[in-house]
């Protein structure tokens, strides 16, 4: 009889290129996977109907796949510290291999399911898997983790990095006894995101499961086209181009394996004929430099969920009104380029990496709001919201994270004549003023009666009054501290 591997899926919903998974196929041919629907997630206040969505149809993707492999995929609703070994149990399983996550809740939630499962005399491996270096690996001669990023892209660029895996391949299932079994150890039918409390009619920016994501990878970095990668660092701070990979959400629960996508990215360095096209290949890959950098930081750092990482930051005289908070949660701050982003966060569930740096900023240093506020409403709203990545993005606009340059202050109007200035992006989303000269549009001097006429809002704040206001709050702070 051959032995029965559980393959607990959480943030690797593929089959290829997964380390944990490769691992469980070398043990044995009869590989089945579970994801275990968790309720300490799913009814969090921060948790978007669009992730949720887009998390789903990964699942269903990847039932298909693990039916073309021969086996399937079974989803559990439940705490997985009970429903995993229970599971486990019931099918008389050799172990439970999993991956590892760097969040806090995943460690300690994997920390109590390996004592459960050890309880029950039930094996288990794992593995790091969403990463290219495993926290750890990478460290200060001092033998510290790093809290400034240029040091640490250095180091980490110089590491080999390794190679994609196998897809899962050649692999049986349960047997029907063992099938009704894994029902009665409360296996069900996948629900949809409606069935789970999501509802989302809008478009997903990426369509889920594995395939869509390798897709949208091969033509972002399609040599022939001298578009996507091969402009990244030219087009990617402009949000009216199509200069982004936007596999950001396949990143975030895994549908494609960081190693297939450094692998893509080192293979077009390759085949680079011209400086241009070298650096741009490099500034994405400093990019994805950056998404380890705060995954690290959160695993030897975890107060970084709760927090600031500054000292000056704990007790900042934060203003935090509420009717502003509004104002800007739904595009209606008067300053377009901010107004734009929010309406393209709202409609979509997503938005443009550099407006998500101009409107952190203006939340922050503008209207004088925590940080935080502005963290829980993104991961409310993004397809792409992911704890580690937000939060550094966030501490790094609120100058509250781990930067050497301690306070950054956007204005909205530079930011917006140097990255959209023709108003492409401002009138995508905010319509109402698509008739408005450009020139008045980013500058966001727009007379009252066209406001009016407009129905749009003139400006909450003065952009110069509040700057000089934060930086002397700023400045109280630091010497208080």
């Amino acid at each position: 009889m051959t032995d029965l591997i559980l393959f607990w899926h959480r943030r690797d919903l593929r089959l290829s290129d997964n380390v944990a998974l490769a691992a469980a196929r070398e043990h044995t041919s009869k590989v089945v996977g579970v994801f275990c629907l968790d309720p300490s997630i799913l009814e969090r206040d921060d948790v978007a109907p669009a992730r949720v969505t887009y998390m789903v149809g990964c699942l269903a993707a990847l039932q298909e796949a693990y039916a073309r492999t021969g086996s399937e995929l079974l989803i559990l609703k439940g705490n997985p510290v009970q429903a995993i070994p229970a599971l486990a149990a019931a099918l008389s399983a050799q172990a439970v291999f999993w991956n590892w996550d760097v969040e806090p809740y995943a460690q300690a939630r994997d920390e109590q399911v390996r004592h459960a499962l050890k309880e029950r005399g039930i094996g288990l491996h794992t593995s790091w898997d969403q990463l290219l270096h495993a926290p750890g690996e990478i460290r200060t001669n001092a033998g510290d983790p790093y809290t400034v990023y240029t040091p640490f892209w250095k180091n980490w660029q110089k590491q080999p990095k390794a190679a994609p895996l196998p897809t899962l391949s050649d692999v049986q299932g349960l047997s029907d006894s063992e099938r009704e079994a894994a029902t009665a150890a409360g296996a069900i039918a996948l629900p949809s995101a409606q069935d789970l409390g999501f509802g989302w009619d809008g478009d997903l920016v990426l369509a889920p499961g594995e395939a869509a994501a390798r897709d949208r990878l091969e033509a972002f970095c399609e040599s022939s086209t001298r578009e996507g990668l091969w402009v990244y660092d030219d087009q990617r701070d402009f949000p009216a181009e199509p200069g982004t990979s936007q596999l950001s959400a396949a990143l975030k629960f895994g549908a494609i394996g960081i190693r297939t996508v450094w692998a893509a990215a080192d293979a077009a360095l390759s085949r680079s004929r011209s400086e241009e096209s070298t650096n741009n290949i490099r500034t994405w890959q400093q990019e994805l430099a950056w998404r380890e950098f705060y995954q690290h930081a959160m695993y030897f750092f975890p107060r970084l969920a709760e927090g600031p990482y500054r000292r000056e930051w704990q007790d900042f005289p934060w203003e935090n009104r509420e009717d502003r908070f509004q104002a800007w949660c739904e595009g209606r701050t008067g300053y377009p380029i901010v107004d734009a982003a929010m309406r393209q966060l709202n409609e979509i569930g997503w938005m443009h990496n550099r407006c998500r740096m101009i409107v952190a900023s203006f939340l922050v240093k503008d209207l004088i709001i925590d940080w935080r506020w502005g963290e829980k409403y993104f991961m409310q709203k993004l397809v792409d919201g992911d704890l580690s990545a937000n939060n550094g993005g966030w501490q790094w606009s609120a100058s509250s994270g781990m930067d050497p340059k301690p306070l950054r202050i956007f204005n909205p109007a530079s930011q917006a004549q140097k990255y959209d200035p023709d108003a492409v992006y401002i009138r995508q989303w905010l319509p109402e003023l698509k008739s408005l000269d450009a020139a008045d549009l980013v500058s966001g001097k727009i007379l009252p009666l066209v406001r009016d006429r407009c129905g749009y809002p003139a400006p909450i704040v003065d952009h110069k009054v509040q700057q000089q206001k934060f930086k002397d709050l700023y400045k109280q702070q630091k010497a208080q501290g």
